[in-house]
């Protein structure tokens, strides 16, 4: 008797999920890094 074996697709999809997840995340705090440094570089350029 064979024993039926779930397709592995869904692991890997949760993976590929996760994956994208990190990137948008890590893309996102650099860009909010980015804007936090440019407002302060104009600030300080401003009190200038």
């Amino acid at each position: 008797m064979k024993t039926k074996r779930k397709p592995p697709s869904l692991q890997k999809k949760k993976d590929e999920v996760n994956k994208k997840a990190i990137v948008w995340t890590a893309v996102s705090f650099v860009l909010l890094i980015i804007v936090i440094i440019l407002v302060i570089v104009l600030a300080q350029a401003g009190n200038r």
